[in-house]
C-alpha cells in the first residue's frame, strides 16, 4: 500500500459535511508537513460530487504522495444514544517521539496491533499509552475524561497523538483543556472516545484496576454496548 493522507468525515442530509473546513486544513497542514503535494484546488468539488444524496455517509478521502485523491462513500448508521463502548489498554505503546503519528496516515502499525490484542467481543475501542504511561489515544478515537465541572480533559500532543477535528473543536469551543493523563488519573470520572465521524461516545474502561497496573484480564463481567 502506498503511503498515502487520510481524512474520514460524516455527510448528512441537510447540513451536509460536518467540520469539512478542518479536515481540509488538516490535510493541507499534513501535506506540507510531510513534502506531499497540497490537495487540489477542487477538493471540496469532489467530495460533494461523490455524494449521491439520501441518509448519512461516511466519506473517506485517501490522498496519495502526489496529490491524487480518492473517495469512498457508504452509508452511516450512528449508534444508539444508549451506547456505552466497552474499551481496554493496550500492551503496545505509542512512541511519543515519532512525529509522523500527529498526522492521519496509512501507517497504522501500532494501531491495528493494539487493535489485535482484543478480540471485538472483549472491546469496542483499545486505549494506547506512551513510553512513559501517558495515555496518548484510542484506535480510531481520542480520549476524554469529564471533570466535576463538565468540562472534559484530553492527552496533549506533546504525549504523542493524533490532533483530531473533533478535539480541536471541543479545545477551541472551551469545552475541552489538554492534561497529561495516566490511568491511575481516571479515577471514577465519566470517560468519552469520539472523533469527527462517530461524535462523543460514553465509554466503560474495563480491568480498570488490573489494566492500571499494566495488565489486562478478563475477570470482569462484559457490557455490551448499545
Amino acid at each position: 500500500m502506498d503511503f498515502s493522507l487520510i481524512e474520514t468525515m460524516r455527510w448528512e442530509p441537510g447540513s451536509g459535511f460536518l467540520r469539512v473546513e478542518q479536515h481540509l486544513r488538516r490535510l493541507k497542514r499534513s501535506a506540507d508537513a510531510l513534502g506531499f503535494r497540497p490537495p487540489p484546488p477542487d477538493t471540496l468539488k469532489q467530495l460533494e460530487a461523490a455524494i449521491g444524496g439520501g441518509d448519512a455517509m461516511r466519506v473517506r478521502l485517501v490522498m496519495t504522495y502526489r496529490g491524487k485523491i480518492e473517495i469512498t462513500v457508504t452509508p452511516f448508521i450512528p449508534a444508539p444514544a444508549e451506547t456505552v463502548w466497552r474499551v481496554r489498554v493496550a500492551a503496545t505503546k505509542l512512541p511519543s517521539d515519532d512525529p509522523l503519528f500527529r498526522h492521519k496516515t496509512s501507517r497504522r502499525e501500532p494501531y491495528e496491533a493494539a487493535r489485535a490484542e482484543f478480540s471485538p467481543d472483549d472491546a469496542d475501542e483499545v486505549i494506547l499509552l506512551n513510553e512513559r504511561g501517558e495515555i496518548c489515544e484510542g484506535t480510531i478515537t481520542n480520549v476524554f475524561v469529564e471533570e466535576a465541572d463538565g468540562r472534559l480533559l484530553t492527552p496533549p500532543l506533546m504525549s504523542g497523538l493524533l490532533p483530531g477535528v473533533l478535539r480541536a473543536e471541543l479545545i477551541r469551543e472551551g469545552k475541552a483543556r489538554s492534561q497529561i493523563l495516566r490511568l491511575e488519573d481516571l479515577g471514577d470520572r465519566r470517560l468519552f472516545v469520539g472523533n469527527s465521524l462517530r461524535g462523543l461516545i460514553p465509554a466503560e474502561l474495563m480491568d480498570r484496576e488490573q489494566q492500571s497496573e499494566g495488565v489486562c484480564t478478563d475477570t470482569v463481567a462484559r457490557r455490551t454496548a448499545g
